[in-house]
C-alpha cells in the first residue's frame, strides 16, 4: 500500500505517554523503540532525556512484506498473506531484527491492530523478548467495534504528555480488542494498565 502524504497534525493529551514518559527520568542511557518511524520531534524529546531511539515505520513494513503486488497476482490477501511463513521470515529479518533484553521501553502505537492471529501473536512474544524486565511499552488500540476501516496515524511526540497525530490513511483492522483481549494478548507481561479517554482511542501501558 503506498503511503499518502501526511496531512496536518491532530493534538492528543495522552495518560499514556505521560506515564511512559516518567520511566525516562529514572536513568540515562536507555535504548527506546519507536514503530512509527523516524521524526525529529521523537528524537530529540527522547535523546533529550539521554537516551538513544530506535526507529522502526512498523506499518510500512507490514505493507511492503504482505500487500497484495500489482505485479504478483499469486500474492493474496494482506491478512491471508500474513500466515505466509516466508514472508513472515521476511518481516521479522526486516522489522523485528532484535536481540533479547535490548529495549528499556517501546512506543508501538497503533501499529498491533494490523497484525491477524497468530502473527499478532508472535510479534507480542517477540517484544516481551526484545525489551528488558521492568520496561515499559505504550499502544494504542481503536475501540469502535461495528467499523469497517479506522483512521492511521504517524505519531510524534511533543513533549511528555502531547502527541501529535499525522493522518495517514483509513485502514480495515485484523480485529476490534476489549480490555480483556487485551489483558489474554499480553498476558506474559508484569502487568497491563488501561487509561481512560473520551475519544475513540484506548491507552495501554503493558510493563514487562
Amino acid at each position: 500500500m503506498a503511503q499518502a502524504p501526511l496531512a496536518g497534525p491532530e493534538t492528543r493529551q495522552s495518560h499514556g505517554l505521560d506515564q511512559f514518559c516518567g520511566s525516562l527520568e529514572e536513568r540515562p542511557g536507555m535504548s527506546i523503540l519507536d514503530f512509527s518511524g523516524a521524526s525529529q520531534a521523537t528524537v530529540s524529546f527522547v535523546t533529550g532525556y539521554g537516551h538513544r531511539l530506535y526507529s522502526d515505520d512498523f506499518v510500512h513494513e507490514l505493507d511492503r512484506v504482505f500487500a497484495p503486488s500489482h505485479t504478483d497476482p499469486a500474492r493474496g490477501d494482506f491478512f491471508e498473506n500474513q500466515s505466509n511463513p516466508l514472508l513472515i521470515s521476511e518481516f521479522f529479518a526486516s522489522a523485528l531484527p532484535f536481540e533479547d533484553e535490548i529495549f528499556d521501553g517501546a512506543l508501538v502505537w497503533d501499529s498491533l491492530q494490523f497484525l491477524a492471529s497468530p502473527l499478532l501473536q508472535q510479534v507480542v512474544a517477540k517484544l516481551h523478548r526484545s525489551l528488558r524486565p521492568g520496561a515499559n511499552l505504550l499502544a494504542l488500540f481503536h475501540t469502535e467495534e461495528r467499523i469497517e476501516t479506522i483512521p492511521t496515524f504517524a505519531y510524534r511526540i511533543q513533549d511528555h504528555r502531547t502527541i501529535q497525530m499525522y493522518s495517514r490513511s483509513l485502514r480495515k483492522p485484523a480485529q476490534v480488542f476489549n480490555n480483556r483481549s487485551l489483558e489474554k494478548l499480553f498476558q506474559d507481561f508484569r502487568s497491563v494498565k488501561f487509561f481512560l479517554t473520551r475519544d475513540r482511542l484506548r491507552e495501554v501501558i503493558v510493563k514487562r
